[in-house]
């Protein structure tokens, strides 16, 4: 079981996240207000200016006004205010640059890294400058800024590092100390962690770089910051650094991370409570010992009220930590359970948001595969909208809603539920993307036919005498493929299984008919040893042959007959042995009974010495080129084993192309395993057929049409009592489909009620 599940989900991994940095909107006086204007005026200026010129000139016009304000931050790293302020638009200019990703690549080779690394840090101070500090921590919060755009880049971040942007980003996170609680001192340590997360992004070395140069413990200390901004961006940036780094996540909890951010969950701040989750999740993430701190923290309850935040991220992220939850610990799926997670997850099933769906099947996936927990979830609702998401094109969420169901079908008690809103059918119908889950849905099948027995089969039995007509319909589809062959007859006749899976073949839906058919010839191959399609032709019938010796052999010959206006000699005795048509020849009032010499108009040499062989040995090797003369030879002579000899050579060669015309020959000289043949090909190429251009399947289309879906009950009729079908098919290729039906249906019931009753199918003979 340990293996299966290890086979059968995997868990979604979790990232890190790049920041969304956006400039906020400072209120202060009208120089401000006047020098933002400037700003964004300018950078209008520069955009319009890039639209309207080649690439080369933008390219350019960029390169210089980059270049400009490398210069300026080159020539302004001093407490003089005038430098301050050049060195503060500056930064401004160029973040607001960076925010087209499109130009990053140019700005960065304006040389603009260099000078923003520059500027990550407080100018030196003299005497003079202690007692005024303009724009103090502005110049830093706009460095930070630039820097954090530029590295949205992968290919910039480590150019970044190499500048020495990590120490002066970790100081600028140690300001909360010195600062005052003022608006610029928060503003700048939140610009230094979103730059911390979007240069760690996605980048191990950096990730251990930043732990290296001191950054987590002030991070974590910023959890309890006052500002939520500073805590957003404090835990985003803990996010980042906890994905895939084992030394990073042990450093974190070492830190006493955990209580702060499990009060975090606890926050009516959505963006607060989500980067929490987050957190928590990149730290349990593939790392067990973890998890039982988080969960021993008092995790559990929290994450598990995330499930109804009216913040769809929170609640994807909860769901995917729930499941890592439920990973390997058996009490604490159990404990999920009991603590109200089932009806938020189920909830979620039915979101239109895809990510939700999916994080809510991959943790009722988990939640599954307990014993305990199993008949909470389908009793809370939880079949049906899994079984929805078996039709997504998402293989992601179609392949864990597979895993959840394969994980419920292992109780009992929800065995008839499964069956009743149509599981079976769910699940044989689908079109599955992945293999996996391909292989889950077959296991699943097999987890519910293993059931099929005892009070589960009682229960079935029950609601297929009791229930709607739609839910007896779908329980007896389903025994139909899942039940032993032991119990059909309880099934199926005691219990008026067959009479339901017939009525379906009146159905006006075509679906339903289909059904029907593919039930009836699963229920038909059960009954079976071999299928005639699989089967080689029969041996020949037991009688004496006079042998090889004999054929076309005048000695002891008492008639011949007259082929292309050659003589063949042949023998009486042979003859009479072989057919009814030679012994009504023989023995009856016609001409030939006393005739020495019998003209044979209608059958080519090579072919009726064919057919004389055969009479002669009881075989003969048929060779496509000839099989079809044949077998209008053997049945023109009522030579049964030859037919089949030909058939089962012409029907190797069926094809897209000729398998109307086959069906036209079958149906000519009445060759039934030929025409079964035929059908059973028609159905498995179906969808191919269908879409070919003017193709016809047969003369009588709409007798065809019904041919197939009652393919699979006469395949049975016949294998049980060698009848022909040609008398029940004769005359009636005028009759409407419903006509059709109901003249066929009682004749097959009787011959299902005979086959299913006898003592033991499986030793029928054909």
């Amino acid at each position: 079981m340990d293996q299966q599940r290890r086979q059968g989900q995997s868990v979604p991994e979790r990232k890190g996240q790049k920041r969304k940095l956006e400039e906020e909107i400072v209120i202060g006086d009208e120089q401000q207000q006047q020098q933002q204007q400037q700003q964004q005026q300018q950078q209008r200026e520069i955009s319009s200016s890039s639209a309207g010129t080649s690439s080369s000139d933008a390219r350019q016009a960029l390169l210089s006004e980059v270049s400009a304000q490398v210069n300026v931050l080159n020539s302004t790293f001093s407490w003089l205010e005038a430098d301050r302020a050049a060195a503060k638009r500056a930064t401004h200019v160029l973040a607001e640059l960076a925010k087209n990703e499109e130009v990053v690549n140019w700005i960065v080779e304006g040389g603009a890294v260099p000078a923003l690394v520059k500027h990550l840090q407080a100018p030196p101070t003299t005497e003079a400058d202690r007692n005024s500090k303009p724009f103090e921590h502005e110049v830093e919060k706009g460095s930070a800024f630039a820097l954090g755009l530029l590295a949205v880049k992968p290919e910039h971040q480590q150019l970044i590092v190499d500048n020495g942007a990590l120490s002066h980003l970790v100081n600028l996170l140690k300001r909360l100390k010195d600062g005052n609680g003022s608006r610029a001192v928060n503003s700048v340590i939140r610009r230094a962690a979103d730059a911390i997360t979007n240069l760690a992004h996605e980048n191990s070395s950096i990730k251990t770089r930043v732990r290296m140069e001191g950054g987590i413990p002030p991070l974590v200390e910023l959890l309890e910051f006052i500002d939520t901004k500073v805590q957003r961006a404090a835990a985003g940036a803990l996010r980042t650094l906890a994905f895939k780094n084992d030394e990073n996540k042990n450093q974190i909890v070492e830190c006493n991370a955990l209580p702060t951010l499990i009060l975090m969950l606890r926050s009516e701040d959505a963006a607060i409570h989500y980067e929490a989750v987050g957190v928590i999740g990149n730290l349990v993430h593939s790392s067990p010992n973890i998890k039982k701190e988080v969960l021993a923290a008092g995790a559990l309850q929290p994450v598990i009220g995330l499930l109804s935040s009216c913040c769809s991220e929170s609640q994807r992220e909860a769901a995917l930590l729930l499941g890592q939850f439920a990973a390997t610990d058996s009490d604490c799926k159990v404990h999920i359970v009991q603590r109200g997670a089932v009806r938020p997850l189920i909830e979620m099933l039915q979101s239109p948001d895809v990510q939700l769906r999916e994080m809510s099947a991959f943790a009722l996936g988990r939640l599954a595969q307990d014993t305990h927990n199993q008949a909470g979830i389908a009793h809370n609702g939880g079949l049906v909208p899994l079984l929805k998401l078996l039709d997504s094109k998402n293989g992601s969420l179609q392949h864990n809603a597979a895993f959840a169901l394969y994980g419920l079908a292992d109780n009992e008690d929800n065995v008839a539920d499964f069956i009743r809103v149509g599981g079976v059918q769910k699940l044989q119908d689908g079109e599955f993307i992945v293999q996996a889950t391909k292989d889950c849905v077959a296991k699943t099948l097999k987890r519910l036919e293993e059931k099929i027995h005892g009070r589960v089969l009682n229960h079935l039995l029950y609601l297929m005498r009791v229930a709607e007509k739609a839910v007896q319909r779908r329980v007896a589809l389903a025994l139909a493929h899942l039940c032993s062959p032991d119990d059909q007859r309880t099934i199926f006749i005691d219990n008026g299984g067959l009479e339901l899976l017939l009525g379906l073949l009146g159905s006006t839906s075509p679906k339903q008919q289909l059904d029907g058919a593919v039930a009836l010839y699963k229920l038909a191959n059960k009954a079976m040893t071999l299928s005639p399609i699989d089967a080689a032709p029969p041996s020949p019938t037991p009688q004496v042959y006079l042998g090889e010796q004999f054929v076309n052999n005048a000695t002891l010959s008492d008639v011949t007959f007259l082929v292309e206006g050659r003589r063949f000699y042949a023998h009486r005795i042979c003859l009479l042995a072989s057919s009814d048509a030679f012994r009504a020849m023989f023995d009856g009032g016609y001409r030939e009974k006393d005739a020495r010499d019998i003209e044979i108009p209608n059958i080519r040499w090579e072919v009726f010495e064919l057919m004389m062989r055969f009479i002669y040995t009881g075989s003969v090797d048929v060779t496509l080129d000839i099989a079809q003369d044949l077998l209008r030879a053997a049945d023109q002579y009522l030579l049964e084993g030859l037919k089949r000899l030909c058939e089962y050579t012409i029907a190797q060669d069926i094809s897209l192309e000729n398998v109307s015309s086959m069906y036209e020959l079958s149906e000519a000289f009445n060759a039934i395993s030929l025409r079964h043949t035929c059908i059973l090909f028609i159905l498995e190429q179906f969808d191919k057929l269908s879409a070919r251009p003017g193709y016809v399947l047969a003369p009588s289309c709409h007798v065809l049409y019904f041919f197939i879906l009652l393919f699979a009950v006469f395949l049975f009729f016949y294998l049980i009592e060698r009848r022909k079908l040609s008398c029940v098919w004769s005359g009636s290729k005028s009759l409407r489909h419903s006509h059709l039906i109901q003249r066929i249906v009682p004749e097959i019931n009787n011959y299902f009620s005979k086959a299913l009753t006898k003592p033991n199918p499986h030793n029928l003979q054909l």
